[in-house]
């Protein structure tokens, strides 16, 4: 049996009763069987990705499979970024290349790791897919490749292969290909990045199954394109299609898994749940078939956010040492959003919700907090912060003019607040969660060393009208979050009266305007013609402006094309102004 933490759920399908889209016809002219490793692993912790690989190994060989694979970096875990530049790293990743191998119980295997080049020039590693018999790695292919954008900075480390070909394994020809490398023919803002297409070679050596591991982030959208694209590379060379994806978080990115099997004919056979740890063992088999796929239909966008989120802070918490996270309740739909995430990752029990309420804080927003905290479960602190207030007042009067009533004064609260959570997180050795969305970090509504403090800010990727989309969600699977969390007009509550509204538009047009300049949403999807060019300029102006803050701020957990972080790379110092 596979250890607890695996959590590895096994699958056998038989391609002739898996039916396929009603009304078309799948065809599979291969005899062989596969098995397609969607594992969680964690970076450099070499000990356990190895023992995941054993024991995935050990019941696909039970299970009589020809060749189990594996995604890409599987031994080193993935990214693993500038750990890829100390020697010792790279020699413990390729040990564990040679140990995997000789342990292999499976009659082949594909296994992702790094290999060290021997030449003087370019870069001294490859990133591999390696093909493993008999105990020793029979051939390996390189990723031709290498993604440099967004979060990916693969160039830095890899050096790309010049050329992939075919290899015969079970009397099939077969191609061995990295992530990116399914991704030539993908139109990146109206234009191809890559000039040249690895898999186009292997389709002139007639290959029949093409295996592409990968680590795939998530973002909203992905998964389906992915699907897409591996349908149409299938049929376009008419090759079987196998891509195993990893699953699991890595700080900011989370990998939603989704491996599938694709026939020649550009339908998809079989496709692994998202977000969750499985191996699909396939009989690839000579027959037809036809009707409905049945087994692992994708979430919904929203549903898929979820998963991401909660799959995120608990990996980012499990593989950091945390056992417990600490959420400030301040009563509104942010904080209301996050300790439910946190709940559903971590269990109830490992969650402390604390409010903090100020002279200007409402009753309703207090016991809205108390009324979550009781729905989830969670254990619950009132912790009020008048004393703490005056104190600071009554030491910066001498100092500072007007301190009370002014913006000097609001922050104070925010960053009295943000002390509170971390001495209660120093005090059990937990994570303070941020629960700051896109649309604050993105307009600098936000407070540094207050409601910007904490370990990781898991809706910073999450624009407020979908934060509200996802407490809606919530409430319709479980009503956890009361209502009038949910109606209440948004508001800090750090001054008498104050709502959002008075520094910021409505979120629903802030949120359309953030769209077009974070996330390069077209004009024709989101059309800005109702936006007056004044506060075009003043949204433009506040994102600028608000890049030293985001700079400081705790990592997020990346679901959109464009988040903040590793992925945006905006000067801080910097005059141009944007129209």
């Amino acid at each position: 049996m596979l250890p607890i933490y695996c959590q590895i759920v096994f699958l056998i399908i038989v391609i002739e009763s898996i039916p396929c889209i009603k009304g078309d016809i799948a065809v599979l002219s291969l005899s062989m069987r596969i098995a397609l490793a969607q594992l969680n692993y964690t970076i450099g912790d070499f000990s356990n990705n190895l023992e995941k690989i054993r024991q995935a190994d050990k019941e696909a060989a039970g299970r009589k499979a020809d060749i189990i694979v594996f995604s890409e970096l599987a031994l080193t875990g993935y990214p693993p970024r500038d750990l890829l530049e100390d020697p010792m790293f790279v020699a413990e990743a390729e040990k564990a290349l040679f140990e995997s191998a000789q342990t292999f119980q499976t009659p082949w295997a594909v296994l992702g790791g790094i290999r060290s080049r021997i030449a003087s020039t370019g870069r001294p590693l490859e990133n591999c897919a390696f093909l493993i018999s008999g105990g020793k790695v029979k051939a390996h292919r390189a990723k031709s490749l290498l993604p440099s954008y967004d979060v990916f900075d693969e160039e830095r480390y890899f050096e790309p292969a010049r050329q992939n070909r075919a290899l015969t394994v079970l009397g099939k020809k077969i191609g061995l290909t990295v992530c990116e490398d399914l991704w030539a023919d993908y139109y990146y803002g109206g234009h191809k990045r890559y000039s040249r297409d690895p898999i186009m070679s292997l389709a002139g050596s007639k290959v029949e199954l093409l295996f592409n591991i990968s680590a795939s982030p998530f973002e909203r959208g992905k998964g389906m394109l992915r699907d897409r694209l591996a349908a149409e590379t299938a049929k376009k060379y008419n090759m079987a299609v196998a891509l195993v994806n990893q699953v699991g978080g890595n700080d900011e990115l989370v990998f939603d898994g989704r491996s599938l099997l694709v026939s020649e004919t550009g339908h998809i056979i079989a496709r692994a749940p998202e977000f969750e740890e499985e191996i699909l063992v396939l009989d690839l088999d000579s027959g037809q078939t036809s009707g409905e796929i049945k087994n692992n239909l994708p979430l919904s966008d929203i549903e898929s956010v979820q998963k991401a989120l909660v799959c995120g802070i608990r990996d980012y918490c499990r593989k950091c040492g945390f056992k417990s996270v600490v959420v400030g309740l301040s009563g509104g739909i942010d904080s209301a959003v996050t300790v439910v995430l946190a709940s559903e990752a971590l269990g109830p029990s490992n969650v402390l919700g604390v409010t903090m309420p100020s002279p200007y804080s409402s009753r309703g927003s207090v016991e809205d907090s108390r009324i979550l905290a009781r729905n989830l479960g969670i254990r619950f602190i009132e912790a009020p912060i008048e004393k703490q207030l005056n104190a600071f007042r009554n030491g910066l009067l001498e100092h500072l003019d007007h301190v009370e009533k002014t913006l000097v004064e609001e922050n104070l609260q925010a960053r009295i607040r943000g002390t509170i959570l971390m001495a209660f997180a120093n005090a059990e050795r937990s994570l303070v969660l941020a629960t700051g969305n896109k649309s604050e970090l993105a307009t600098g509504y936000c407070t540094l060393y207050g409601d910007m403090a904490g370990g990781l800010a898991p809706l910073s990727d999450l624009f407020k009208t979908s934060v509200y989309e996802l407490a809606n969600l919530i409430n319709r699977q479980k009503n956890v979050i009361p209502t009038a969390i949910i109606q209440k007009a948004p508001s800090a509550e750090l001054s008498p009266g104050q709502k959002d509204t008075d520094t910021l538009p409505p979120y629903e047009v802030l949120d359309r305007i953030l769209s077009v300049y974070l996330d390069k949403v077209s004009a024709s999807e989101e059309p800005l013609d109702d936006v007056t060019d004044q506060l075009l300029t003043k949204i433009a102006s506040m994102l600028d402006s608000a890049e030293y803050k985001r700079r400081q701020a705790p990592p997020g957990l990346k679901i959109s094309s464009k988040a903040f972080g590793s992925g945006r790379r905006v000067p801080i110092a910097q005059k141009y102004k944007r129209r």
